[in-house]
């Protein structure tokens, strides 16, 4: 089980590492006051590319299981 966790955020890794961008993006956005209009831009960004990767996750680990 270990090999196919690791494999699987392996493959899932630059999807990862953009979601965790977003959110970091929309953090500083927030604490910098920015507009309202781009704090929520940044807010659909980085709950779109968490979205992403829970289903990426979610499909892959389905393809495992069926194998």
């Amino acid at each position: 089980m270990k090999k196919s966790f690791l494999g699987l955020l392996e493959a899932g890794e630059p999807l990862i590492v953009e979601a965790i961008e977003a959110r970091r993006e929309l953090h500083k956005a927030e604490a910098e006051a920015r507009p309202t209009g781009e704090i929520e831009r940044l807010r659909m960004l980085a709950d779109a590319l968490y979205e992403a990767v829970t289903d990426y996750q979610m499909l892959t680990h389905d393809r495992q299981v069926l194998h």
